[in-house]
Order: structure tokens, then C-alpha cells, then sequence
């Protein structure tokens, strides 16, 4: 009598499992609006906004390393890499919110 109780539980929780999946995928898939993803038109072709965002966020990162060189600092300042990255992944979420946010 105990194994049918069993494979009933054991078939709800398969079930609510499988819709609590259901509705994480939806929820990641509309993600973009009806409009679609930020993009903009280079050459012809279609570049995503993220990708722009990611080449200034370097760019600034870069920056960021040649100021501490010259002004010294890079002697001085521990976790280099740490903190030129930080300043990179601002300044991406920064031309992020400035350039496409809403």
C-alpha cells in the first residue's frame, strides 16, 4: 500500500518542478522588449549595444591604467588589476544607463 502513495508524491513534485522550470525559462526568454534588443547599424550589419558598451568600459579600463602609470600611482595602489577593472565595468554601466537606459 505504501509504493502507490509514493509514486503519487513522487509524480507531483516531477510536475511542480517541471512548471517552476517552465516559468524560469519564460521569464528569461521575454527578456527583450517587442522592439527587440538595443542595436545599432555599423557597416551593414547589426551590433548588439552590450557589445559597444564593452569596448568603452575597456577602453576606460585602459585609460585608467596609463593615468595611474603617469601620475605614479601604480606603485603605489595595491590590486591593480582589481581596480582598473572596476573603473572598465563602470564606466560600460555607466555609457549603459546614459546611452540606452529607460
Amino acid at each position: 500500500m505504501t509504493p502507490v502513495p509514493l509514486a503519487c508524491e513522487m509524480t507531483a513534485r516531477l510536475r511542480t518542478r517541471s512548471r517552476i522550470a517552465l516559468l524560469c525559462l519564460a521569464s528569461m526568454l521575454s527578456g527583450c522588449s517587442a522592439s527587440g534588443a538595443p542595436s545599432f547599424d555599423l557597416f551593414g550589419a547589426f551590433f548588439p549595444a552590450w557589445l559597444l558598451c564593452g569596448v568603452i568600459g575597456i577602453a576606460g579600463a585602459g585609460l585608467a591604467r596609463v593615468a595611474f602609470v603617469s601620475r605614479g600611482l601604480a606603485n603605489v595602489l595595491p590590486y591593480q588589476l582589481a581596480v582598473c577593472t572596476a573603473i572598465g565595468v563602470i564606466t560600460a554601466v555607466m555609457v549603459w544607463l546614459v546611452g540606452f537606459g529607460r
